[in-house]
């Protein structure tokens, strides 16, 4: 069997903020996109990630109103991985910066984004983070 790459597991078209979005815009568009995370720019150029738990934890827990920017709370120190990259790689580029969800870049352009679910569905389908990943979320 052929490795898989990242392509294949990653979600594509991932929804995507500016930098200088609200914490309020930013959490209206999770809501109403049903995600946990959005890719940050700055004239069109990936500068971060933020998560619904950034906005909580670094934002609303530290006293930031809803009016404050998504540079307040947002988490800079970016990992990426190509469509091309290998599933194995992708795991091992997570694991060393120790994050759960990692932009795919093609040149300078975000076409997905990879999680720890996405990949353990990927490697092992049948483990409990892929069927917690694959669970409809409960509302």
């Amino acid at each position: 069997m052929a490795s898989r790459t990242v392509a294949d597991c990653m979600t594509p078209r991932p929804s995507i903020a500016d930098v200088s979005d609200t914490l309020l815009s930013a959490a209206r568009t999770m809501a109403s996109q049903d995600v946990g995370a959005l890719v940050v720019q700055s004239d069109m150029r990936l500068v971060g990630i933020v998560t619904d738990r950034d906005i909580v934890v670094r934002g609303i827990a530290e006293g930031l109103g809803p009016d404050s920017t998504l540079s307040d709370v947002m988490s800079d120190r970016l990992v990426a991985v190509g469509p091309g990259d290998s599933v194995e790689v992708a795991v091992q580029v997570m694991r060393d910066a120790a994050v759960r969800r990692a932009p795919v870049v093609d040149g300078s352009v975000v076409v997905g984004v990879v999680s720890l679910g996405d990949l353990a569905v990927e490697r092992d389908p049948e483990s409990v983070l892929a069927d917690i990943s694959e669970a409809s979320p409960d509302r």
